[in-house]
């Protein structure tokens, strides 16, 4: 939805340059106000967090449907609640000053509808399961005992788990769509697939090696990525930032995390709280850096052109 909306009024800007800058960026804004005011709560909030050592103890259920159908009316509830600001805004528009056509309005109500539906679907399979999959995985591969594995395993799953997330399908097509066909969806594809496997292998190393903390992957990575949006081309400044965005999905943030979570539990010396979340944080910042590289090849293939073209 935001992507779409900073796509929309982008397209209000008569220069097509600025247009096509401007159409990336507002996701990773976005996703630095959460960041920022997750850790204001952390600076205000005085009270103590205690470890609670998780339970991986499969629950023991003869109606397996049951759980899953006793997970929707919550769920249900939740997704109603999101989708409702949106609802709301549409319709308050549409009656001051969009005046749709019935047959617009009827395609938007059925992609809401179907919006609706998939996200229970989803949120009732991820809390019914995936999430305990993921547990299970990361546990059993840590209970090996050999490390390399589990950064190996890492480093695959970082791999294949960008290609399942929605929203990055989203992103490549739209980066192919307004920048028409310049920049190529597979190798931004590409990019992601390798930032953010490296992310997820350098956060098996951190859970692995406890001496090893967050902000040393975190600072020298945010340093580089500020010095790369002064060297990249604005448009891909903008992708980059998204792209950090997207790539720290619904997949990533479920399954991904729940792997790190069963490996740190198993670890000797590792913790759940303070090791295996930060992960989605290195998934974010990951990709920023391999799609601003991306934009200086970009860069550095056109000059190239130029000055051939000119000779």
């Amino acid at each position: 939805f935001i992507l779409a909306l900073a796509a929309g009024i982008s397209v209000l800007k008569r220069d097509s340059r600025s247009s096509e800058n401007d159409s990336f960026g507002l996701l990773g804004i976005a996703s630095a106000g959460a960041i920022i005011s997750v850790l204001l709560v952390g600076i205000v909030s005085t009270n103590n967090i205690m470890e609670v050592a998780p339970d991986y103890s499969a629950s023991e259920s003869s109606a397996i449907l049951g759980h899953f159908f006793g997970l929707m009316p919550m769920i249900a509830r939740d997704v109603l609640l999101s989708l409702l600001p949106i609802l709301l805004a549409f319709l308050l528009l549409q009656f001051s000053s969009f005046r749709l056509s019935k047959r617009m309005i009827r395609q938007i109500t059925v992609g809401l509808l179907f919006t609706f539906v998939g996200m229970v679907v989803f949120l009732v399979g991820v809390n019914g399961g995936f999430m305990d999959v993921g547990r299970e995985i990361g546990y059993g591969i840590a209970s090996m005992g050999n490390k390399s594995i589990l950064v190996l395993v890492g480093l695959i799953l970082g791999l294949v788990t960008i290609l399942a997330e929605p929203s990055v399908h989203v992103l490549t097509h739209q980066i192919e769509d307004v920048t028409s066909g310049a920049v190529k969806r597979r190798i931004v594809l590409f990019a992601l697939s390798a930032g953010v496997s490296l992310a997820v292998a350098l956060s098996m190393i951190r859970i692995a090696v406890p001496a090893v903390q967050l902000w040393h992957f975190l600072l020298p990575g945010y340093v580089i990525s500020i010095v790369l949006s002064f060297l990249s081309p604005k448009l891909f400044v903008g992708i980059a930032f998204d792209a950090g965005g997207v790539a720290s999905g619904p997949m990533t943030g479920t399954f991904v995390l729940a792997f790190a979570q069963g490996a740190a539990s198993k670890i000797e010396g590792a913790n759940v709280l303070v090791d295996a979340f930060g992960l989605i944080s290195m998934v974010a910042m990951t990709p920023i850096i391999a799609l601003q590289i991306l934009g200086l090849i970009y860069k550095m293939k056109t000059r190239k052109r130029g000055v051939e073209s000119s000779g």
